[in-house]
């Protein structure tokens, strides 16, 4: 009889190991030599087999957060089953697996607990996060995302709730990007919350204070990240769904001194610039010729601006002209040069015009080709907005990007409606293709999972030093090039979510040419950074026990 490996735990340590859990799958051999005879029923399932049954039970479930729960369940108990059902069906899945469903499990996250999952690191742990950090089994963790709770999603200060997130994101990661899960970390820096009703529920898991801010935060996070890139030299950190007064000091803080990004700026910012790249190509107009509005004037517009503007300065403008085409609106109307005190992140972008209290009074004004949404304002885009659009642009573009669903500035449906089809749209949580005047629309999700996967592979495959925003122009250019002309003709701006394992790999190529180009590799270059790419690609299936 073969030998088990000598790495492995036996019997039921093995069981409960979910990276190295097979269930079924074992084999009879591998049950006679691992001690785990009698602890499984006879048979012997393969892979295919075991997913036809995680299919059935997931859809007889009757809501997206059962269904949530049950993947949940599946990942704590088998990864790689997890990962291969999730990969197999990436379209029905993602919606539950992140956005839109992940945004109610956060909601309820103390209430719908079962397993820890991450490390959970508080303010009341300033001066021992080494220590905290090596209590994590895995040794080799290559990327790590981590969330203080406050801007979650659309939804606000969701404390330690907000941990669902790096862990959907990671998730992702791995799905989306092909990082083995024994490299990623989700981390929750909980350092107490201003949601009141988290504080005064008796189930909360989180600390029960109001938010510490300030120095003592900063030192924190500071620690948090210094000790990771000891732990783990080369460590890429994803700071995520933190508030706008918190994330841009913190990007500014690290970006040059750590292995890091800010998903919600950078990666937002790519995602969206790929998909305006993919609507000109609708509009057969070049981008420097754009004027867009923004409502939302927080780190996802501001991101996004800033990477298009850098966009239209390859394109042949300067600066201040590309900034001149990109506009916004916030609570208190159009952002405009006359007002005071606006923050840096806005003044840029605050033009010589006068004040206007409302958006829809700014499309009339302005004539912009393209809205964005980011606002989290549910219906801001509506039909007088939309009308107004299609009025003075033959093929406007609507992108309503917040999330989740219940935030978005319009559906997909009353974009086509209102603009007579002619709206090229995209949203940030997912719309069903919808008949508007007898012609089917399939509208394309401007998801962050087109992006940050395949960035953070590129990353890992170079061994950059750094993140920078010329990867993630070139991301946005890369991703772009993979929407096919079958895609714009269904109204989709983006490839199918079932190439994005592909899409990621082509992503991760562009990010390290610019890692090598710019001196920020920790390796040689190769011929083929496809293939490079393609070598740190993790495929979910089982591998023999036995020796």
């Amino acid at each position: 009889m073969s030998a088990p490996r000598p790495d492995l735990p036996r019997g039921m340590a093995l069981l409960r190991d979910p990276l190295l859990n097979k269930g079924t799958a074992f084999t009879a051999e591998e049950r006679d030599a691992l001690g785990l005879r009698g602890l499984l029923p006879p048979r012997v399932f393969s892979l295919e087999g075991q997913e036809a049954r995680v299919l059935e039970n997931f859809r007889r479930k009757e809501s997206d957060l059962e269904r949530y729960l049950y993947l949940t369940g599946l990942q704590d108990r088998n990864e790689t089953l997890f990962y291969r059902t999730l990969v197999d069906n990436l379209e029905s899945m993602m919606p539950v697996v992140y956005t839109p469903t992940v945004g109610q499990a956060c909601q309820l996250f103390s209430h719908l607990f079962r397993r820890t999952r991450g490390l959970w690191i508080s303010i009341e742990d300033r001066g021992r996060v080494r220590e905290v950090l090596a209590s994590w089994p895995q040794p080799d963790v290559r990327v790590m995302v981590m969330t203080d709770g406050e801007r979650i999603l659309g939804l606000g200060d969701q404390g330690a709730g907000g941990m669902g997130i790096p862990i959907g994101k990671l998730s992702l990661y791995t799905a989306c990007g092909g990082i083995h899960p024994a490299h990623t970390l989700p981390i929750m820096i909980d350092v107490g919350t201003d949601n009141r009703a988290l504080r005064e529920d008796p189930l909360y898991m989180g600390l029960r204070r109001e938010r510490v801010r300030g120095a003592e935060f900063d030192a924190l996070v500071g620690e948090i990240v210094e000790a990771a890139g000891e732990t783990w030299p080369g460590v890429l950190v994803q700071f995520e769904d933190f508030a706008s007064q918190t994330a841009f000091p913190l990007l500014e803080r690290w970006r040059e001194r750590a292995c890091c990004f800010n998903d919600d700026i950078q990666g937002t910012a790519a995602v969206t610039l790929a998909g305006l790249l993919s609507a000109l190509r609708i509009t057969s107009r070049p981008l420097r010729e754009q004027k867009l509005l923004f409502l939302g004037a927080g780190e996802a517009g501001t991101g996004i601006a800033d990477l298009v503007v850098s966009a239209m300065v390859e394109e042949g403008l300067r600066v201040d002209e590309a900034r001149r085409r990109c506009w916004f609106v916030d609570s208190k109307g159009l952002v405009v040069a006359a007002r005071s005190g606006l923050p840096p992140h806005k003044l840029r972008y605050a033009h010589d015009a006068p004040q206007i209290g409302s958006f829809a009074a700014a499309v009339r004004a302005l004539e912009p080709s393209a809205i964005i949404g980011v606002s989290t304002v549910p219906g801001a885009f509506d039909r007088e907005v939309i009308e107004a659009m299609a009025r003075t642009h033959e093929r406007p573009i609507v992108f309503a990007l917040s999330n989740p669903t219940s935030k978005s500035e319009c559906t997909a449906e009353d974009a086509y409606r209102w603009s007579g089809g002619r709206a090229v749209f995209a949203s940030g949580s997912p719309f069903p293709p919808c008949t508007v005047d007898g012609r089917t629309f399939v509208p394309g999700q401007c998801n962050n999972a087109y992006i940050f996967p395949g960035v953070g592979l590129g990353v890992i495959a170079s061994r950059a030093r750094r993140v920078t925003d010329r990867m993630f122009a070139r991301a946005a250019r890369a991703l772009a090039a993979r929407t096919s002309e079958a895609d714009l003709k269904l109204g989709r701006l983006f490839p199918a979510l079932a190439e994005i394992r592909e899409v990621s790999v082509h992503i991760a190529a562009a990010v390290a040419e610019v890692a090598f180009a710019d001196g920020l590799a920790g390796v040689e270059r190769p011929t083929d950074l496809l293939e490079l790419a393609r070598a740190h690609v993790w495929t979910p299936r089982y591998a023999s026990y036995l020796v």
